[in-house]
């Protein structure tokens, strides 16, 4: 794993793949696996964006397979929309890569649903997305599951009892709370997909610190914490070397069922892909199945074979 890089991504060619997020991350997962010879499916709100990253890639990978579909993760009629088009169009899926996300906003925002925005797009859109693509993915070759995590889950817990934030917003601990969600979801969905037999590997990454919009897009580049991801920008790795650890989750034969992998330097903010530490939060086994119970509640919809929900499972 010393130093593994994009150019180590195994041939891809024959797998179809789904990333979440037009920009940042995303763009670099879906230009490396494109170029490495996937079908690429860029899935994102911005359909302006979507036809730029599609462009953008083209350029750089002349026959690339790649297209953009439109999907809202702060929606959950979008969602269900977009499974069922994809559903027509394609008859199983390789990979799916849950990148796209929001960080901070000043003031609490709402999803069309009504779940707090962070909550309800990095984590709930992609928990109903992951639900509602599983049966493609379960068609597939060797298919996998890659949740993108951070590093903020470090500083996450989930409060069970505000988890939309009602009674009270602050954008950090609510965006750490997110993420250690879709970090808590790719280990259950990994213990639960092993023990009914769906054959779908679960894997999560983190990205370090990385030189994405994220930090722009939300509180803005005037807001305090935006002029100083501008100020500090080289205390930022590029994009393409944060996404080498989503890119080694989804590719590599090494990636370990159930793993979790980061940046290797300077307490796993940038570097090289490596097993990253998985927070005290994330191996409790009670609270994930009561996330997930709740998590399905929320969103409605339910994983495994005619709605079927899995069985209570035991530690990895």
């Amino acid at each position: 794993m010393a130093n593994w890089t994009a150019s180590d991504i195994p041939d891809q060619q024959g797998r179809k793949v789904v990333v979440t997020g037009t920009g940042g991350l995303g763009f670099e997962d879906a230009l490396a696996l494109a170029r490495a010879g996937a079908e690429v499916i860029i899935a994102g709100r911005n359909r302006i964006k979507g036809a730029e990253a599609v462009a953008r890639i083209r350029a750089a990978a002349p026959g690339a397979h790649v297209s953009f579909e439109q999907v809202d993760l702060a929606s959950l009629a979008s969602i269900e929309g977009f499974a069922e088009r994809l559903t027509s169009e394609i008859d199983s899926l390789d990979l799916l890569i849950n990148n796209a996300g929001v960080m901070r906003p000043p003031s609490r925002l709402e999803t069309e649903d009504g779940f707090e925005l962070q909550m309800g797009t990095n984590y709930l859109g992609h928990f109903a997305l992951t639900a509602r693509l599983m049966p493609l993915l379960r068609k597939g070759r060797a298919p996998r599951v890659v949740t993108v995590s951070s590093i903020a889950a470090r500083q996450g817990a989930i409060d069970f009892d505000d988890l939309n934030a009602k009674r009270r917003y602050d954008p950090m601990p609510v965006y750490a709370q997110s993420k250690l969600a879709c970090l808590i979801f790719s280990l259950e969905l990994q213990r639960r997909g092993e023990a009914a037999g769906w054959g779908v590997q679960s894997i999560a990454a983190h990205p370090g610190l990385s030189r994405t919009d994220l930090l722009h897009n939300a509180p803005g580049r005037t807001s305090p914490i935006g002029i100083l991801r501008s100020l500090l920008w080289f205390m930022f790795q590029p994009a393409a070397q944060g996404a080498l650890p989503t890119l080694f989750a989804a590719t590599s034969p090494a990636a370990r069922d159930g793993g979790y992998y980061g940046p290797d330097r300077m307490i796993e903010t940038r570097g090289y892909p490596a097993v990253a530490q998985i927070p005290a939060a994330a191996l409790d086994l009670e609270g994930a199945a009561r996330l997930w119970e709740i998590s399905e509640a929320l969103t409605g919809v339910r994983f495994g074979s005619a709605g079927q929900r899995p069985v209570r499972l035991q530690a990895l």
